[in-house]
């Protein structure tokens, strides 16, 4: 497949997989992130829903910019979109298996609402929708112009043939008819002459 298929999708995947694998060390320099608050801090919450996800987002984005293979591409935007699954579910599901305390989203209620859309559940819904419509632009077959080699023997020259051919046939009983209907040319025969009679 072409490289630039996925190129465009690619490196927004990787800007977006950075985003959500760095702010949770560096956003709280400018008040945006979840506790503890602060900066380069690491936690096991952390480090399962926010730099694994991000991680993988930044790699399948880098594997569809470079990629012209169609299996590569499409294996790197499934990666792509259950990284931003994970970011919706992750916060979901992880205290089934202690993943860790992910914090508090910290500042007024509006802000929280701005930092959980930012980091987790709008973050991996834009992540999912690049990663689908690069699955879509991978998936897509080139299309190929056949032409035929000259010199093989194989290959069949179809010839237009011109209008007046077509007619040539509906044209051809009509002679035939005119040739028929021609009278036929009448042969005069001598008059009979009748005897003399005998003189005495």
């Amino acid at each position: 497949m072409a490289r630039r298929r996925g190129v465009v999708s690619g490196l927004l995947l990787m800007l977006l997989g950075a985003w959500g694998a760095i702010i949770p060390f560096v956003g709280h320099s400018f008040s945006y992130g979840f506790t503890p608050d602060n900066t380069w801090t690491w936690t096991a919450a952390r480090g399962w829903l926010e730099v694994l996800p991000g991680a993988a987002t930044f790699f399948g984005g880098a594997v569809l910019t470079v990629s012209a293979d169609r299996v590569s591409a499409t294996i790197a935007g499934w990666l792509a979109a259950a990284a931003g699954a994970w970011f919706v579910l992750g916060t979901v599901i992880a205290p089934i298996w202690s993943a860790g305390n992910i914090g508090v989203p910290v500042g007024s209620t509006d802000h929280a609402v701005l930092e959980r859309i930012g980091m987790f559940d709008g973050l991996g819904l834009v992540i999912v929708l690049l990663a689908a419509i690069a699955l879509g632009r991978v998936s897509v077959l080139d299309r190929v112009a056949v032409e035929p080699d000259p010199l093989d023997s194989g290959a069949v020259n179809v010839v237009e043939l011109p209008e007046y051919a077509a007619e040539t046939p509906a044209t051809a009983p009509a002679t035939t008819t005119a040739r028929a209907s021609a009278p036929a040319p009448v042969v005069e025969e001598p008059m009979p002459t009748s005897p003399t009679a005998p003189r005495n």
